[in-house]
Order: C-alpha cells, then structure tokens, then sequence
C-alpha cells in the first residue's frame, strides 16, 4: 500500500501505515479510570505520607493545591493538543506536531525513562504493604521481591488488550475511592486526634528560619500526585471521539483525583496521634501504624487488600502509558529495535515488544536500587524530574507554535484565554522542576545531594549522544513540525493538515 487512507491520515496515524493497529474498545468512562489510577490519590499518599509529614508538618498538605492548580493548567494545554492530534503515545506524537522531529525525539526519550522509572517507583512503594497483608518483614530484599512480583503480574494483565485494561482501570477506580473515602471516614469517625486548625500549625519544622525552604521540600507529594492525567491521552487511538472525550477525561482526573488525595492525606493527618514523633524520626510508617491502631490487625490488613489493587492498577496503567509511547516511537522508526517494538498483536490489539520493555526495564532498575540507601526517595525524585520535564517540553513547543501563528483547532480549545493559560502552565512547570532538583542535604556527599539532577543530566545527555549518532529522528515519514502554519503550507488554522502520502 503505497498511500495512507483518509482515516489515518485524519487521526495522524504516519504515513504508509493501514490505519491505527489499536481497537476502539476503551469507553469514556474506562479511559478516565485509566487517567485517574495513574495518578492514584491512595497510591501517592500512602507512599509519600510519613515522608511529607516528617519534613514539613502537618501544612504539607497545603502542596496538594499548590501542584493540582499549576498540573490543571498543564492539562488544559494538553487537551488542546490532543483534540487536534489524537495520537497513541501521548507527549511524543504532540511535541512532534508541535515543533519537529528532534525536539519530538527527545521529549519521548524523557518521558519514556522517565515512565520505566515511574513504573517501579510505584511497584517498590506497594512493598511494605504487600508484607504486611501476607505477614512477613519488611526488608529492602523483599521489598524489591515484592516490587518484581507487581511488576510481572501487571504486565501479564496489560498483555490481556485494551478490553482487560479498561477492566482493570475500572476496579483499580472503585479500589481507589474505598480506599480513599471509606477509609478515610472510618478514620475521621473513630481515630480523629486533631482539628483542622493543624494543617496551619508547623510543629516547629522550620527551625529557626523560615517555613518556605521546608514546605517546598515537603512538597514532593503534591509533585508525585498531579501527573497521570496525560495517560488518557496516550490511549487517544483506542478510543471513540477522542477529541471530546480526553480533554474531559484529563480534567475530571485532576479534579476527582485531586479532590480524593487531599482527603486521604487530611484524614491521616487527623488520625496521626504524636506529630513530634514522625518528625524526629521515631516513627517511621503512621500510616500503617495509624490503620492498625484503628482498625487493628484484621482491619488494617483488609485496607492493604485495597491499597494493593490501587497500587497494582496504577502499575498497569504506567505499563500501558509507557508501551503504547514506545509503540509510537518505533511506529515511527525513532528508535533502535523498532521492527521488534513496533510489532502488534491483532489478537488482542496490543504492542507486544513495546510492552515486554515496560516491564523489564524497571525489574531491571528495582534491582539496581539496592545499591541505595535512600532508594524510594531517589526513583521517586527522578521519576517526577523526568515526567515535569517531558510535559513541560509539550508546554514550551505549545507556546512556541502559539507565538508562531498555531491556532488549535480540535474539539476542545482554550480561545482567547489559550496564550495566558500556556505561559502560566509553563511558569509552574519551570518552578517545579526547580524545586525538585534543588539540593537540600549539604551534609551529603556532593553527588548524592545532586543526585536528581544528576540523573537528568545523564538521561538528557546520553539521549542527545544516542540521537545525533544514530540520526533515528530522521527516519519515518509521520508528519511533524505542521502545527505551524508556515510548516504546513501556509495553513491559518481549521482542521488539521492530512499526512503526507508516498
């Protein structure tokens, strides 16, 4: 077949290609499950909780609106983009729209490493929970067991197709909310110890300066919260009329998911008897400790019962995030192995090989964190520098084609307010990212202080080395940089410009 049909071409499916490969089998409702436990209120929470706690007291709660406002207005951006380019893959189909062929080529290659990392940042913090619901101690061994296990289970899930996965979102959904209200209720029903007046009160956190530094180090759970709405996108081609329904699917995940963190967050916080305690380190996990003072040995092994399905359904979410981006890319040839990766099974209408490494890069990285100390503070500080970074290089291609002449033309448009509204996602983006690379342990061997950025830095630079020796951004023929008008024949706006036939 030497041309592309109307309908890829429509949908942006490269050129040569028969049509997208994937089923129309993800519903509305299942692709905004899909969003909502990638982002996972009880997963993020539950992992990050004692940490927050201990570094900014009890107002770190405060960092789950500082990061949900700034996450709405990157989503708002995205829906944008992703009701004109409705593309399996997500940032890399839409920064190549956007800008072109290189700055595409590298938006997906932090994004996808940043994903695998994700991947097992989630699957490692279900570790503790998976030993005590089954009765054993909690080792750095088992937990990275633990890790391993999830991560096979999940991708074994993921190999079932789309129809299995939008089951699987629509459990992990329901798992979610148990978790984060009937749990939450319960707790503020029989275990409250506090007022809400606490979210105000430091306990002395700051030392002798100022609050500001310590909140801002504690706002890493608000950080890890906000991102998984974007994964709704990464399935746009499995889903019908993607350009109305993922837009609302990405805000209903940032305000359901949001609204669902906060409460979970504000009923531990209400439940947590000594504060003193976890901040000066005696006590290590309150949320576990708090489930079993309220619910007691059978209740609290019940509740991870449930925080298991919510960690293991955000694990097959990252999974299908990350396979379906990998996918992409060696649909496009951008990629070393991309006759293997680009390979589909019509059976169950599922990137196979791009799924395969979904899971065996982070087995792979879950081993290697044994060579840390601090491993779960680590993957999880590189995994949000990765995905910030990636959603802020969409942002900035966005703004670029704005300033350029670029008029979205989807389903969903911004209007006037689109140009206010970019410059603010990318000022948060920038802030953020700022944050989370900022150094905050000068007792700390230099490099392990810098050690974030110093992932980063090798992700990006080991990116830049591998794609200007193997010029694989060159190859295929999928359109890029057509957003704007003068790359795509003079074009001032209406609908979006056909795929170039052979």
């Amino acid at each position: 077949m030497t041309g592309t049909p109307p309908a890829a071409a429509a949908s942006g499916v490269p050129s040569g290609e028969p049509g997208s490969e994937f089923r129309k089998d993800m519903g509305p409702w299942a692709n905004f499950a899909l969003g909502f436990t990638y982002l996972s209120p009880v997963v993020s929470t539950y992992t990050l909780f004692g940490t927050a706690l201990a570094e900014g007291g009890p107002p770190m709660i405060w960092a789950f609106v500082l990061a949900g406002c700034g996450q709405f207005l990157v989503a708002l951006i995205f829906g944008e983009v992703v009701a004109q380019y409705p593309i399996a893959g997500g940032v890399y189909p839409w920064a190549r729209r956007l800008w072109g062929k290189r700055w595409a080529w590298m938006t997906g290659w932090v994004y996808m490493w940043a994903l695998l990392v994700t991947i097992t940042s989630v699957a490692y913090g279900a570790g503790p929970y998976i030993a005590i619901l089954f009765g054993f101690d909690p080792t750095v061994h088992t937990t990275v067991l633990c890790t391993a296990v999830l991560i096979v289970v999940a991708i074994l899930i993921n190999y079932l197709g789309t129809k299995a996965l939008s089951a699987a979102a629509i459990i992990g959904f329901a798992g979610e909310l148990i978790g984060a209200l009937v749990v939450g209720i319960y707790l503020l029903a029989t275990h409250r110890h506090h007022n809400i007046g606490v979210i105000f009160d430091t306990y002395g956190t700051e030392g002798d300066g100022s609050y500001l530094p310590v909140f801002l180090a504690a706002a890493i759970i608000g950080f890890y919260q906000y991102y998984g709405f974007e994964a709704c996108g990464d399935t746009a081609e499995e889903v019908e009329h993607p350009g109305r329904v993922i837009p609302k699917a990405m805000r209903r995940t940032i305000y359901i998911g949001g609204a669902a963190a906060t409460f979970t967050c504000m009923s531990l916080l209400l439940s947590v008897t000594d504060y003193d305690a976890v901040i000066s380190g005696e006590q290590a996990d309150p949320v576990v400790d708090v489930l079993y003072d309220a619910m007691g040995e059978t209740g609290a092994r019940l509740v991870m019962a449930v925080v298991l399905i919510s960690f293991l359904s955000c694990t097959i979410s990252l999974q299908a995030a990350a396979g379906r981006l990998i996918y992409s890319y060696a649909r496009d040839e951008m990629i070393v192995g991309h006759g293997l990766l680009r390979r589909f099974v019509h059976a169950r209408a599922v990137p196979s090989w791009a799924l395969f490494v979904s899971a065996a890069v982070p087995l792979l990285i879950a081993f290697a964190s044994l060579a840390s100390e601090d491993a779960l503070t680590n993957i999880v500080s590189f995994a949000i520098l990765g995905i910030y970074a990636s959603f802020q290089m969409v942002v900035l291609a966005a703004l670029r084609a704005r300033l350029k002449g670029w008029r979205p033309a989807g389903e969903f448009t911004l209007g006037r307010w689109g140009l206010a509204v970019n410059i603010g996602a990318l000022a948060y983006g920038i802030f953020a990212i700022v944050n989370i690379c900022w150094a905050r342990t000068p007792e700390k061997p230099w490099w392990e202080n810098w050690i974030v950025l110093l992932c980063g830095a090798v992700v990006v630079g080991t990116g830049l080395l591998y794609m200007f020796t193997t010029h694989h951004y060159g190859r295929g023929d999928a359109p890029a940089g057509d957003a704007v008008p003068e790359k795509a024949g003079a074009r001032t706006g209406g609908s979006p410009p056909q795929a170039r036939r052979e």
